[in-house]
């Protein structure tokens, strides 16, 4: 079947099985950033923006997604690499492969909540796991990001 929405501000059309999820379409395109972790919906690294909200695509069917908006780190290159200077200024960035699905659930909360306690933060990024880092060199990265970007 042909699914047809927005990848990065480009429509696209992707032909598609039935049943795909978005990760494998994403990934049998090339997007590669759209990492394929736990495929149970809990580790959170195969996040991506779905009109502007962070959700992950191993559980969306890309048939789902006709009409819509959907983003990857290719399509925040700029914020991206703002953000990649903050976790890297804090030695945040380990192995790095949860950093794309980090990038894009803090660029969300950045554009949906206003001045977030350390709380809310931690609260919004609860979906997205590290197996290497313990998470107080991210959380001082996300928060150092947040505060000179408003």
């Amino acid at each position: 079947m042909k699914v047809k929405f927005v990848l990065n501000g480009v429509e696209r059309d992707f032909e598609v099985k039935a049943g795909e999820y978005l990760l494998d379409t994403l990934r049998k395109h090339n997007i590669l950033s759209v990492k394929k972790g736990c495929d149970a919906s809990s580790c959170g690294v195969c996040t991506v923006l779905k009109n502007g909200k962070p959700v992950l695509s191993c559980s969306i069917l890309t048939a789902r997604c006709e009409g819509l908006s959907i983003t990857t780190v290719e399509g925040e290159k700029a914020e991206v690499e703002k953000f990649y200077s903050y976790f890297g200024a804090e030695g945040a960035d380990q192995c790095g492969f949860c950093n794309p699905a980090t990038a894009l659930t803090v660029i969300a909360m950045k554009r949906e909540l206003k001045n977030p306690s350390e709380s809310a933060i931690r609260q919004y990024m609860v979906g997205n796991l590290c197996r290497c880092s313990g998470y107080v060199a991210q959380n001082k990265a996300i928060l150092n990001y947040l505060e000179d970007q408003s």
